[in-house]
């Protein structure tokens, strides 16, 4: 039987291809138990692979065929086949986390075979510190950023003694996401379609008042304002993916000091980084650099696996010099950007923020792209992780790092995640037009450190 799959969804397979492959992935890095060595650590990993039950979300496949009228859907794989999915790979001497993110870019690098459910999973040894990670990719057409994250979270525990513990594609490990039959789906979508005739009448004049923002070149779904740059050019399929985590009490003591939240100060921090690199290319545009800020229209307590984003179009203030004043700018623009989404329904959030992107996907076919003003500079996301310590089997999860998608004419993309007491930046560029990328992560350092020293003096 053919699950219906969301039109939000099926973008993300209908918009991939060799040079844009739409998958997201996590990175999670571990301290074996006491005592544990390498042979122990994968023991305790193959007998927890052996005796999952593996959940029906992550049996899918995508299937679209002339009954279905062309449109994607998802069926259960009846040949499931659990060592395709899951594998072992070690890293090369001399095992530094330099080595670890090179393997992470050529994984990130491929695209997930059509044929079979689209996600996988990579034990990865031979850190030389002792330490193991997995990197765990999903296809966007299945999870958003925020399913993922509550996918990983659910496999790990609190508690540094418990044993036997599920991986995160296991059901065990997020029973309220299975067990959700056709009948279940069929009404779902039904909800949503008479919702959607619902909106539908109000959507024109939000268009309309969106549309006359992003004119006045104000925050909201769309933008018309974003500079040409360098990273706004055609891309390719290869990857280059840099990572790095800092303190949360720093960052909120900058957000603390100025009245600004944590999610001003990440983008302050980005802006800086940005603004500092392009200067060093000799690639800084005159106009600030816009940034597609996604926001989750999910509950807390939802657990649905779907997309369900809308976008902010947010100023950078990258052509201001002081880190203050544009950190104000920053805020300023997101401030401006959530009231416009004020007294709009999340179907009709979807729908703006559908068309705010849409140029993704139609300047490549037009061979545009690099030749008149993008939609945006760059997406920049802020996932809010686990707060506490987290341990899988007795392994310590030391760190939390989030990969995502460049595309088209967008060949940066910059994920945030927290995790315990920091905060992890995952950026993950085409590997041809973003060069020298890791200078990012040391003019992210320093950005910090400038707007302690700013919001300190102010």
């Amino acid at each position: 039987m053919l699950l219906p799959m969301s039109p939000t969804d099926s973008l993300f397979l209908t918009n991939e291809n060799r040079e844009r492959p739409m998958h997201v992935a996590g990175l999670q890095l571990f301290r074996p138990p006491d005592g544990a060595d390498a042979a122990e650590v994968r023991r305790i990993f193959e007998a927890a692979v052996r005796s999952a039950d593996v959940s029906p979300l992550f049996r899918r496949r995508p299937r679209r065929s002339l009954t279905t009228l062309g449109q994607w859907g998802w069926e259960i794989d009846a040949d499931f086949d659990i060592d395709h999915h899951v594998r072992i790979s070690a890293l090369p001497q001399p095992g530094r986390v330099l080595e670890l993110l090179a393997l992470c870019s050529r994984l990130h690098s491929t695209l997930l075979d059509r044929h079979r459910p689209l996600w996988e999973a990579h034990l990865i040894e031979g850190l030389a510190d002792g330490r193991f990670a997995l990197y765990f990719k999903v296809h966007h057409a299945l999870v958003d950023g925020m399913s993922a994250m509550k996918l990983l979270v659910r496999s790990l525990s609190e508690d540094a003694d418990e044993r036997e513990m599920d991986v995160p594609w296991a059901t065990g490990s997020h029973p309220s996401r299975v067990g959700r039959g056709a009948a279940a789906t069929a009404l779902a979508t039904f909800q949503a379609t008479a919702g959607g005739v619902a909106d539908a009448a109000g959507l024109v004049p939000a268009l309309a008042k969106t549309v006359n923002r992003a004119l006045k070149a104000e925050a909201a779904s769309m933008s018309f304002s974003a500079p040409r740059s360098m990273l706004n050019v055609p891309i390719t399929g290869s990857r280059r993916f840099a990572a790095q985590s800092w303190p949360l009490s720093r960052i909120r003591q900058v957000g603390k000091t100025c009245g600004m939240t944590v999610n001003d100060v990440v983008l302050g921090m980005c802006a800086g980084a940005l603004r500092a690199y392009l200067l060093e290319l000799g690639e800084l545009p005159d106009s600030p650099l816009i940034a597609a800020v996604p926001v989750s229209l999910r509950s807390p307590s939802s657990t649905d696996t779907g997309n369900a984003v809308g976008m902010v179009m947010v100023s950078l203030g990258t052509d201001l010099a002081d880190p203050a004043e544009r950190l104000k700018a920053i805020q300023d623009s997101m401030t401006k950007g959530k009231e416009s989404m004020q007294g709009l329904s999340q179907l009709q959030i979807l729908a703006l923020s559908g068309l705010g992107i849409s140029p993704l996907a139609v300047l490549p076919m037009l061979g545009l792209n690099g030749k008149v003003r993008p939609p945006f500079n760059l997406i920049i996301s802020n996932v809010p992780g686990p707060r506490r310590q987290l341990y899988w089997n007795g392994a310590a999860l030391d760190g939390l790092y989030p990969l995502s998608i460049p595309f088209d004419g967008q060949a940066l993309n910059i994920t945030v995640t927290s995790y315990s007491d920091n905060v992890a930046f995952g950026l993950t560029g085409c590997r041809r037009s973003v060069p020298h990328m890791q200078r990012l992560l040391i003019h992210l350092d320093a950005e910090l450190s400038a707007l302690e020293v700013a919001t300190a003096v102010a």
